[in-house]
């Protein structure tokens, strides 16, 4: 879509090198492109007898899509025709060599022929259909043509074969005139109905209506369903650019660029772009059938509605509440409830920022039911479910809720909003501590085709839903201990969401977290702190988080206390529940590591009570083993057991590698302190037990590289078989413990923690 130049375009809306306002006036002109059409045309009609039906159905698609598309160089064109039928690519390639190496009368006789083609008793195209209605365009086109502009048609035609000729290396040239000779070998096969490359969507030449309009609805679908199948930023906003240069009243050029913008979170263009496309469809009529309900005030509250999205988008609250108090005050004077309902929906995530406000959402719901709008009764509740997830409901209340949402997308075909409910289940139960169910619910999601028929042969698996699904699968094979099968889905993620995408910075978070967590298990303190930062940018609240736990694990006691502090107090006032359980936890965990236990037993219970009643289960796991840990330290390692065997159960079932390894190490340092009063013969057994318990914690923390837990357990394996008189047990052990002693920094606490 470079610039219209008159000498090689013929545009007869161009007078005098001035183009009209509105450029699409007319259908479509004549370009060498479409002159190689009419020629594939011409040749389809004489071979029509001699093609196989699976060709000619071939063609046929093939004929609609180029007919639709963008003009695009010879080269490819006739790729696109060999795949259908590679003696009839033989056949156009030799007829537009004989038009563009002879003389100006051979393109002259040719266009005549076509005239002809309706003439015939039995013609071989109707006149209505969709080839008939383009051939007789192209025929009026060019006879409404003077000779000055037929002659520069000629001259193009030249220059579109020779450029061609160029670019394949003189390939062309050894091609003779028998036809089927030259072109038998096939090229790889490419896929005509997905989306063309850049450098083939940007074409050399003007767009008629019906290209600009196909161009524009397959690079919006692109910009939903798969972003890294488009133009990028710069090159679409380019060829929009162009568009408008030609006709600034194309509304849907603005809308487009609107979208674009936000792709780069750009707020001055986007906003320009959505003013613009909502006055250019008040000046062109577009929805006025009246000054009343459909009329202008239509596309006024909706222009105002949008300004709040795009306002709330960015993050300006304030503006955004003025700009949706506006579409509120049109769509009361027109008492348009579709337009209020969807205000409501936004009022709700405006007032979410400030407060809860349960009771607005489950009004917009019952609204959007009562006036049959399911996409938005959907999205509801889906809000309602997230937001009772966080207020602790339980797992089935929960899902019975999203069972009743999913009837509403299967009834209507919202494929859409099937994705964002299994990936909402994902969420939920990966939040709940039930590793497995989300393990289940994400790969089911990875598993479906999409029920949405999309164009441009797009398949729907590049939004959000996707990549918050593909995150926290990566997230669940990190922890349990699957570092390789967790970098190839972060591989895939970065693939399909691109760092310039507009869903990249989920990935980007859940790759460094990984890479954190691998870093601090394997005692690189210096390389988790490196991390933190690029985690504070992504989510300030997990930075701070991370930052403590890196100074509590250097040994930077009152550093780490002071920050955890103040982040509990921000999301105590920001009630996200789970982060003020883990500060909790860490904190606990301070005053373990100073040796200060009975300081850290209300903290624990605190947190116990929290992760209960929000029914959060590996938070309480982690807890209880906090506890049992804390009681062992006390001397009373048998209510320590007790309270272990409450957790061991779910800790195995769903719990994190390292949380498995620490569960089965504190019960093998909790049945060796109960052993103490024991028989000698229930005394070697136990001892016995607990050496089995340690060998399977010290699996678990091989998986997961966890030095400094290996060599605490590889001590009291070492100390475990002396007991026992195992000498040669012990002397492996102790050897492997020295090969770690010299590898890691001298620990300052007996039997140190074996928690995160």
């Amino acid at each position: 879509m470079a610039s219209v130049h008159e000498s090689l375009y013929f545009n007869p809306m161009m007078t005098n090198g001035v183009v009209h306002a509105n450029v699409f006036g007319i259908k479509d002109w004549v370009t060498p492109y479409k002159t190689a059409l009419l020629v594939l045309i011409s040749e389809m009609g004489r071979d029509g007898p001699y093609l196989s039906l699976l060709e000619r159905r071939s063609l046929n698609r093939l004929l609609l899509l180029l007919l639709q598309g963008p003009d695009m160089t010879l080269s490819r064109l006739i790729k696109s025709i060999e795949e259908c039928c590679s003696q009839l690519a033989s056949l156009v390639q030799i007829r537009i060599k004989l038009m563009a190496t002879g003389e100006l009368k051979d393109m002259e006789q040719f266009f005549d022929d076509l005239s002809e083609a309706f003439s015939r008793p039995e013609p071989d195209v109707h006149k209505t259909s969709v080839v008939g209605l383009f051939l007789r365009q192209m025929i009026l086109a060019y006879n409404k043509l003077s000779f000055s502009q037929v002659y520069k048609l000629y001259t193009a035609l030249q220059q579109y074969y020779q450029e061609d000729l160029k670019k394949s290396g003189g390939e062309e040239a050894e091609m003779e005139l028998a036809p089927g000779e030259g072109l038998g070998a096939k090229v790889e096969k490419e896929d005509f109905d997905g989306p063309l490359r850049e450098e083939e969507m940007s074409c050399s030449g003007p767009l008629s209506q019906k290209q600009a309009e196909y161009f524009l609805s397959q690079q919006a679908s692109l910009l939903k369903n798969d972003e890294t199948k488009a133009l990028s930023p710069a090159s679409l906003q380019k060829e929009l650019n162009s568009l408008l240069k030609f006709n600034p009243d194309f509304a849907e050029a603005h809308y487009l660029s609107y979208l674009n913008s936000l792709r780069v979170q750009d707020v001055f263009s986007s906003t320009h772009s959505l003013l613009h496309y909502f006055d250019r469809l008040i000046l062109t009529g577009a929805e006025s059938k009246s000054n009343g309900d459909e009329g202008y005030g239509r596309s006024l509250r909706y222009a105002a509605l949008n300004l709040a999205a795009l306002h709330c988008r960015f993050g300006h609250y304030q503006q955004a509440e003025l700009a949706l108090r506006e579409a509120i005050r049109i769509a009361q004077e027109s008492n348009d409830h579709v337009c209020l309902q969807h205000c409501l929906s936004w009022l709700y995530i405006l007032e979410q920022k400030k407060s809860d406000s349960c009771v607005l959402l489950e009004h917009s719901v019952k609204k959007a039911v009562h006036f049959g709008l399911p996409y938005l009764a959907s999205l509801g509740i889906q809000s309602l479910v997230q937001q009772r997830a966080f207020a602790g409901k339980t797992a089935s209340k929960l899902m019975d809720a999203l069972k009743d949402s999913d009837l509403l997308h299967w009834k209507h075909s919202l494929s859409e909003l099937i994705d964002i409910s299994i990936a909402q289940k994902t969420a939920i139960w990966r939040l709940y501590g039930r590793s497995t169910m989300a393990l289940q619910q994400a790969q089911m999601l990875l598993s479906m085709n999409s029920l949405e028929a999309v164009n441009v042969g797009v398949q729907q698996n590049n939004t959000e839903s996707f990549a918050v699904v593909l995150c926290h699968l990566a997230e669940l094979h990190a922890e349990q201990g699957y570092f390789a099968a967790s970098s190839e889905i972060l591989k895939h993620l970065k693939e399909r969401f691109p760092p310039n995408s507009q869903h990249a910075q989920l990935w980007m978070l859940c790759d460094q977290k990984i890479q954190f967590d691998r870093a601090v298990n394997d005692g690189k303190y210096h390389v988790a702190d490196s991390l933190v930062a690029g985690i504070t940018a992504l989510n300030s609240t997990e930075g701070i988080y991370r930052k403590a736990v890196v100074l509590k694990a250097q040994n930077q006691m009152s550093e780490a206390h002071r920050l955890l502090q103040k982040l509990l107090i921000h999301c105590q006032k920001t009630k996200i529940t789970e982060t003020v359980i883990r500060v909790l936890l860490s904190m606990a965990k301070l005053h373990l590591r100073s040796l200060c236990h009975t300081t850290a037993l209300p903290v624990l219970l605190q947190a116990l009570a929290l992760s209960q009643e929000y029914h959060l289960q590996h938070l309480a796991s982690e807890t209880i083993l906090n506890l049992a840990f804390s009681q062992l330290m006390l001397g009373i390692p048998e209510q320590a057991l007790s309270i272990l065997h409450l957790a061991i159960e779910p800790i195995l079932a769903h719990g994190t590698v390292l949380d498995k390894g620490a569960a089965m190490f504190l019960m093998a340092k909790c049945q060796v302190a109960s052993a103490a009063s024991y028989a000698p013969q229930k005394k070697a057994e136990a001892l016995e037990s607990a050496i089995l318990n340690l060998n399977e914690a010290k699996t678990y923390f091989a998986n997961v590289d966890c030095k400094e837990q290996l060599r605490d357990v590889l001590y009291l394996q070492a100390r475990l078989f002396h007991s026992l008189g195992k000498a040669q047990e012990r002397n492996q052990c102790a050897m492997l413990f020295r090969q770690l002693n010299q590898e890691l920094p001298v620990c300052e606490v007996p039997l140190i923690n074996a928690f995160k």
